[in-house]
């Protein structure tokens, strides 16, 4: 079994769904857990401290150890408070999974400004907020050479490419993709690895789509082994759900290249690009 001795993980939005297994999970190898959890609805409504403290008396129930934190990590005092949490129960931070999401659906012609920032809040500026307060803490840790090996694990999803009605939604998973590669070539210095996973699993998010999707548990065993010693890599974005595993491209690369004599004018493109870059297009209005 991977050992999680002595390390300390905060988990965001663990009191239900892939985050409450990750608790567990990671809880099971003897890592010290918090459980941080606003306890809200779907929609990001409502405060609930019950969530939290579930997953915490499962733990202790088990033999692991663990705290409860109801910081509202879409917040940068929340954010902040949650790293502190993790500092002052247990002295230390060195695992963070990022997981705390809402959805709020709707049509881009349709969607409010509230829906919008919502979103994008909790999902891409928690995850920011998270890692800031963090980064903060182990840039002082290195400059005292304590040398210690620190993961994040962001959670993203394959809607970064797109899904009817969810634009908020798309635009804030998309941004945790940079956001995540640019942390791990910043913190790379700091001894600290950062990935993502695209999770393919039933939760409360997800729970309305017709897709019949597996349970949360492979996407939690993923998080244990991108945070776990036995892996090295860093920078990278993982689609896992039930059986099967993706590598998913890490930064959008080059597909087609066409090249002009000189710099291309809008004549140009026209001239040519139907029988060139057009022709590698599937997708376009008939």
């Amino acid at each position: 079994m991977i050992s999680l001795d002595n390390r300390t993980v905060l988990i965001t939005g663990g009191g239900r769904g892939i985050g409450r297994e990750a608790c567990l999970q990671f809880a099971e190898r003897g890592a010290n857990v918090v459980v941080n959890d606003v306890g809200g609805d779907p929609s990001g409504e409502g405060h609930d401290q019950r969530p939290a403290d579930t997953v915490v008396e499962m733990i202790e129930s088990a033999g692991g150890t663990a705290v409860a934190d109801y910081s509202d990590v879409g917040t940068w005092n929340g954010a902040q408070q949650a790293v502190e949490t993790a500092l002052d129960a247990f002295g230390d931070l060195d695992v963070i999974y990022n997981n705390a999401g809402i959805l709020r659906e709707n049509s881009l012609v349709n969607m409010t400004e509230t829906e919008f920032d919502e979103v994008i809040r909790v999902h891409l500026k928690g995850t920011f907020s998270v890692l800031h307060h963090a980064a903060a803490y182990w840039r002082e840790q290195s400059k005292d050479g304590i040398d210690r090996e620190r993961t994040v694990v962001n959670a993203s999803s394959d809607i970064a490419t797109g899904g009817f009605g969810l634009g908020n939604y798309a635009a804030a998973k998309a941004g945790i993709l940079g956001l995540t590669r640019t942390a791990a070539e910043e913190l790379a210095q700091y001894g600290v690895r950062v990935n993502a996973i695209w999770p393919v699993a039933d939760t409360r998010l997800t729970e309305e789509w017709p897709e019949n999707l597996p349970g949360p548990e492979a996407s939690a065993s993923m998080v244990v082994f991108l945070a776990s010693p036995d892996c090295e890599v860093t920078g990278q974005t993982i689609r896992i759900g039930g059986d099967r595993i993706d590598l998913v491209t890490p930064a959008p690369k080059y597909e087609y290249t066409v090249v002009a004599d000189n710099e291309w004018s809008p004549e140009e493109i026209s001239e040519r690009f139907a029988d060139t870059v057009g022709e590698n297009i599937d997708q376009r209005i008939e």
